[in-house]
């Protein structure tokens, strides 16, 4: 409770904390209707703290202050994308996203943390982590048939996020401060013990999932980890038991996905696995627990700990090089295996292999192609790029695979084709400024400032840079339950930042004094005794607009997803209150024509040609470039025998998507001077759309 009182911004972030969490729980925070409404919460409590606990920017250090400027820059520069977007609806929503981000950074770092409030924050969420990973783990093996193959299609495990590799990621962001908080021994030795057995749940968690991002991120991770953060061998002391717990599970989890029948996962090796995993963990932990209770129990003499430290640094020294002889051994000639990886990755998912581990089958995968596109974008608008989460469009158009990817897969490519020159340099200052704030609490100047500060903020740094890492090759910032915990971590460890000694402002005793004595003087009073406004009573008033622009902003499109999925639900039995619901969605988000899109799907169903047709022309009116209602206007042109409109259409569409096979087909039955089966048509787009599911 002391440290609630001296760092009160505490509970309004233990409340954010909570919604990081139920996030996590579902989709890892993808569809707008899950953050949106969490991005509200977020604004209120930062509204409530800066009520609460009055803020001013000069009590921000130089570095926090430039982080936070930049990235408000960055935000509002996505909001301006909308304007350039070829998909207004797309680039709002990503605005939107980019938004919440700044909110949850705002409220973890602009406040001061002490070092056991800090802990408080990042133990709990770690902790609610691992708890979820032991009730993920505990569902996934209740599940039978049908419902297991969808948890873990193909060996995979997909839940709770939906996504392979965004469920692995979600359990290894929160793996590296379990990791990094086992090592202080400011903290209770049972924790450290609940910590480092979390730490092997969790990374076995993430193994079930067998991303190779994942696994590729780790040796990158663990080179950042020992190479920027201090307090080099007790890192090394704490991971060798977790380490070891991994190894002794890993087998077993492997199998889970080598091991198949019928593409679907065998019960009992899963149930091998789950008992190999909480065994390792609990070992782990009481080895842990033990050795952290001894430490804290006996005290030893300084030649004593020099030489546990000499120790510790040559079987680390030791164990370094029989990693990288063993590495050798296997992958053979370094060189000849990069070019290999460069070569499996152009070709793309061709060059995956299908036997043995999903892990091991290579770099295979359409990021190449999705790289090569977004990089022609970024060349064609280098300076403001092509607008936020506008890039599904340009890669119908220049793609090769048969994918369709809403993003770039990677956190930099997306800054640079969507906001260009100008909003990479201003999220790499940003994030460059946040980061050197961070890593003064790292490394503070006053060597024996809060220790427990220095431990806190290592252990949220390596949370958020794995998500940096992982998410450099992958459409992370998407998933608001990984991004948003990845800015809440930097924001904690910009909040441990050690306090700057300022010096006192130059006459600052004279205001004072003229104040005291002039007690009855006006000072928003003008030269003939009438008030002005001040910049102390604007600046509240600014707020409060600006939060309830911030409001609306989040809220509109929410509402408006809603009645769309409500539309969806009830269109078979109540058309007529589904078109209606759809009018509001289109009112309430006036940006994106997925309303219109969703109300001229229902007119095809039930043969209403003519308001399909309206339907259709209004969501072109708000992207023109969308290919299906390109496409669907030109089948209801061919179909009412207007053969050159039909013509004019289809081709726009084949153009927009040429690599669609339904497109260049209906395009060639109506050059060849037949009239296109609208209701035919869409049962091929209905089986596509479930093929492709």
């Amino acid at each position: 409770m002391a440290s609630l009182r001296e760092a009160p911004a505490t509970v309004p972030a233990l409340a954010t904390v909570v919604l990081l969490v139920v996030w996590a729980t579902s989709q890892a925070g993808y569809p707008v209707t899950h953050w949106a409404p969490g991005g509200l919460v977020v604004l209120a409590l930062l509204a409530m703290t800066l009520v609460i606990v009055p803020l001013r920017l000069s009590e921000l250090s130089v570095p926090l202050r430039v982080a936070l400027g930049c990235l408000a820059a960055y935000t509002a520069l996505s909001f301006l994308s909308i304007l350039w977007a070829q998909v207004p609806g797309d680039a709002w929503e990503g605005a939107n996203r980019t938004l919440l981000y700044l909110l949850v950074f705002a409220l973890f770092a602009c406040w001061r943390q002490r070092g056991a409030s800090a802990a408080l924050l990042l133990t709990v969420w770690t902790l609610a982590m691992i708890g979820l990973s032991v009730f993920a783990t505990l569902h996934v093996n209740a599940a039978t048939g049908a419902n297991l193959r969808s948890l873990v299609p193909e060996g995979r495990l997909v839940y709770p996020s939906g996504y392979a590799n965004a469920s692995a990621a979600q359990w290894l962001m929160a793996f590296w401060p379990a990791l990094l908080l086992t090592r202080s021994d400011r903290l209770p030795w049972g924790l450290r013990g609940v910590l480092a057995g979390g730490a092997v749940l969790l990374a076995e968690v993430a193994l079930l999932s067998q991303s190779r991002g994942s696994l590729y991120s780790t040796p990158v991770m663990l080179v950042l980890v020992f190479a920027l953060l201090p307090r080099r061998m007790r890192t090394f002391a704490v991971l060798v038991p977790v380490a070891a717990g991994i190894a002794a599970a890993a087998p077993a989890v492997l199998r889970v996905g080598d091991h198949l029948h019928n593409s679907a996962v065998v019960p009992a090796t899963l149930h091998r696995a789950t008992a190999a995993m909480f065994a390792a963990a609990v070992v782990v932990a009481l080895v842990v627990a033990l050795g952290a209770a001894v430490e804290g129990r006996r005290a030893f003499s300084e030649t004593a700990a020099r030489r546990i430290r000499r120790g510790v640094g040559t079987i680390a020294i030791a164990t370094l090089i029989a990693v990288v002889a063993a590495g050798w051994a296997l992958a053979g000639n370094p060189a000849a295996r990069i070019r290999h990886a460069w070569d499996s990755f152009k070709v793309g998912y061709a060059a995956t292999s299908t036997v043995g581990s999903h892990l091991t089958s290579g770099l295979g995968s359409n990021r190449y192609d999705f790289y090569r596109v977004a990089l022609d974008e970024f060349a064609a608008h280098p300076l403001l790029g092509i607008g936020a989460d506008n890039f599904q469009e340009q890669y119908l158009v220049h793609g090769r695979s048969e994918e369709t990817p809403h993003y770039p897969h990677s956190v930099e490519l997306r800054t640079l084709v969507q906001t260009g020159l100008v909003g990479a340099l201003l999220a790499l200052v940003g994030l460059g400024a946040a980061l050197l704030a961070a890593g003064r609490a790292v490394r503070p100047s006053i060597p024996k400032l809060d220790p427990l500060a220095r431990d806190v903020a290592a252990a949220a740094l390596a949370g958020f840079a794995y998500w940096v890492v992982h998410g450099s090759f992958d459409w992370f910032w998407e998933f608001a339950g990984l991004g948003a915990p990845a800015f809440a971590l930097l924001g904690l460890a910009c909040a441990l930042e050690p306090s700057r000694l300022t010096a006192p402002v130059s006459g600052s005793e004279g205001v004072v004094a003229a104040e005291v004595t002039a007690p009855s003087a006006d000072p928003h009073a003008g030269p003939a005794g009438r008030r002005v406004l001040s910049p102390r009573r604007l600046g509240p008033a600014a707020g409060g607009v600006l939060a309830l622009a911030v409001a609306v902003s989040l809220t509109a499109p929410w509402l408006s997803q809603l009645q769309v999925q409500s539309a969806a639900r009830i269109w078979t039995k109540s058309p007529q209150k589904a078109y209606a619901r759809l009018k509001d969605a289109a009112r309430l988000n006036p940006l994106s024509g997925e309303a219109n899109l969703v109300a001229g799907s229902i007119a095809l169903r039930y043969g209403e040609l003519a308001r399909a047709d309206e339907e259709f022309s209004l969501a072109l009116g708000r992207s023109h470039s969308d290919a299906y209602a390109t496409l669907e206007r030109g089948a209801i042109a061919s179909s009412s025998g207007h053969r050159s409109a039909a013509l004019a259409l289809l081709e726009r569409a084949a153009r927009l998507d040429p690599r669609d096979p339904l497109t260049r087909q209906v395009l060639l039955e109506v050059r060849a001077g037949r009239r296109v089966n609208v209701q035919a048509l869409n049962r091929s787009i209905l089986l596509g759309a479930r093929q492709l599911s």
